[in-house]
């Protein structure tokens, strides 16, 4: 990760916004450099506002899950800071009742619900393998919607 690149998004987002709190998270998407890359362009575009994680990831790990409020420097394949974006929405739905608006609004593909699921369930098949664990379409999701803040 590029620390370095980081803390300087964050400097400057500070230095118009002096009274933000200094607690923030720093991530990419996807399990590649590849997907991260792609995934976060979309963000920068403004093209992708939401996400989708595996709660039973959370759980196993014993994580926080994400909340409202909370401040994300969006990472590029490389650990580069690409934008901060800020959490409007949390909301935990079985895998089979994400919505197509959600979907939608996830920005990747054609946009659509059968282009998610499809995506989705192959990601977290994947991710479940790993924690012996089995997919299936009542797997609980976390459905995270955001609104970019910052950029350069």
């Amino acid at each position: 990760m590029k620390k370095n690149s980081i803390i300087q998004m964050w400097e400057d987002y500070k230095k118009i916004n002096p009274n933000v709190p200094n607690d923030y998270q720093a991530w990419a998407f996807g399990d590649s450099k590849e997907m991260a890359d792609a995934l976060a362009k979309l963000v920068r575009e403004g093209t992708k506002t939401a996400t989708a994680s595996n709660y039973t990831l959370y759980e196993l790990e014993k994580e926080e899950l994400p909340y409202v409020g909370q401040l994300n420097i969006i990472l590029d394949g490389d650990g580069n800071a690409v934008a901060i974006a800020e959490t409007t929405s949390v909301e935990v739905v079985p895998f089979d009742e994400v919505t197509a608006e959600h979907a939608y609004l996830e920005g990747e593909g054609d946009r659509t619900l059968r282009y998610w699921c499809e995506v989705h369930e192959r990601f977290f098949r994947n991710e479940l393998e790993k924690v012996n664990q089995t997919f299936h379409h009542k797997i609980p999701v976390v459905c995270e919607r955001f609104k970019i803040i910052y950029k350069q």
